[in-house]
């Protein structure tokens, strides 16, 4: 194993499989220096015995500053923490995408608030009662917690980040984020924005600020040329989606999570870094709906369809719904990726919705074209 995130960004870059970037490298630098500063570090635990109250005993070290990362899309963000994280020396560790963690969160706060209620208390615990067993728990499991795609869109997120994280740094927790906005515009322009604010202060005391300046969106790039719709489906086609799932999440292990939308789960069989891979089936021959695919646009940057059949009268719900999902996706500026059993105009030419099918191929022309799969993804 290289000695932390900086050897193993030189080996890489050395090896062809980077490319030279000089804001990559100042990066790759202050993670170094998160990564010398773990070494000997461990979390107090928020919990300083009698013996340290009186001065008996050192107190222990106070926890090293993490590190924020921001900047525009494509520039290496989620490949730096990857890195660092691979070489981090800490035992108790977590990368995780901030949306799926807030899910986590909020799951973990109502299964406890439920379990008050079944142990006689009629109100269940409140809000603040949940947050420091919760935040005793996640740092149980990790204190060292990286997170992906940092950004707030959400008042019910925005309300508990500040009281939740506060427990979590006295709890000595290390932060590392990613993130497209800087923290001053997080949750900008959201509802009740002023009682957001006193979190925004603390991250800027727990972490430092790095942004990602450099020239090169190199997830653009890899869309350069690039073929987005498939058709006939077959072996090649099964192997062309493997390989550009593999390319596009750069070797990433997938793995299944589930997304919130309208207070119900939305099952994504394979994701990772960002990408998504379905097939058809799971997505409209479920009962999904304009919320389900909101928040699958919102999420990934870049979905991959698999087995988009031609339909007929009898799939005229399975249309319909393949509308809602394009549309969704569409308006998100999500890169699409299609396997189908034809072209964009052979795939629903007669039937119910057939003639509003039309947007949808449409759409489905303008997703191949560079200047559509240029555009930065909206969430």
């Amino acid at each position: 194993m290289p000695n932390g995130p900086l050897a193993l960004y030189r080996s890489r870059r050395g090896t062809g499989t980077l490319k030279a970037d000089a804001a990559q490298e100042y990066a790759a630098q202050r993670l170094q220096s998160l990564f010398q500063g773990l070494k000997d570090y461990k979390p107090a635990m928020g919990k300083v015995g009698w013996r340290a109250r009186f001065g008996l005993t050192r107190r222990p070290d106070p926890a090293p500053q993490g590190l924020y990362i921001y900047g525009d899309v494509g520039r290496g963000k989620s490949m730096l923490m990857d890195l660092f994280f691979e070489t981090a020396p800490v035992e108790r560790k977590r990368r995780v995408h901030f949306h799926a963690f807030m899910i986590e969160v909020h799951d973990r706060m109502h299964r406890q608030r439920q379990a008050s209620k079944e142990e006689g208390n009629s109100g269940g615990k409140s809000v603040d009662e949940t947050i420091p067993d919760l935040a005793k728990a996640l740092a149980d499991e990790a204190w060292l917690l990286c997170f992906d795609e940092f950004h707030v869109t959400d008042i019910a997120d925005a309300m508990i980040l500040g009281r939740l994280f506060t427990a979590l740094f006295d709890l000595g927790v290390v932060v590392v984020a990613t993130s497209n906005w800087p923290p001053d515009d997080l949750y900008k322009d959201g509802l009740q924005r002023d009682l957001f604010l006193p979190f925004i202060r603390l991250l800027k005391e727990k972490v430092d600020i790095v942004e990602l300046t450099g020239p090169t969106d190199y997830r653009r790039d890899r869309f350069k040329g690039a073929k987005v719709y498939y058709c006939p489906q077959g072996p090649a086609t099964d192997r062309a989606l493997s390989e550009l799932f593999d390319s596009l999440t750069e070797g990433a292990v997938a793995s299944h999570c589930s997304l919130t939308a309208q207070g119900r789960k939305v099952d994504v069989p394979k994701a990772a870094k960002g990408v998504a891979f379905f097939s058809f089936h799971e997505l409209c021959a479920r009962p999904l709906g304009s919320a389900d695919y909101l928040a699958i646009a919102t999420h990934f940057h870049t979905v991959i369809i698999d087995r988009v059949p031609k339909m007929k009268e009898a799939q005229r719900n399975e249309a319909k719904r393949f509308m809602t999902l394009i549309d969704a996706l569409y308006e998100h500026k999500v890169k699409t990726i299609i396997a189908a059993a034809g072209p964009p105009e052979s795939l629903y030419d007669e039937g119910t919705h057939a003639f509003e099918f039309q947007r949808t191929v449409s759409r489905l022309m303008e997703m191949q074209a560079e200047d559509y799969l240029a555009l930065d993804h909206l969430t």
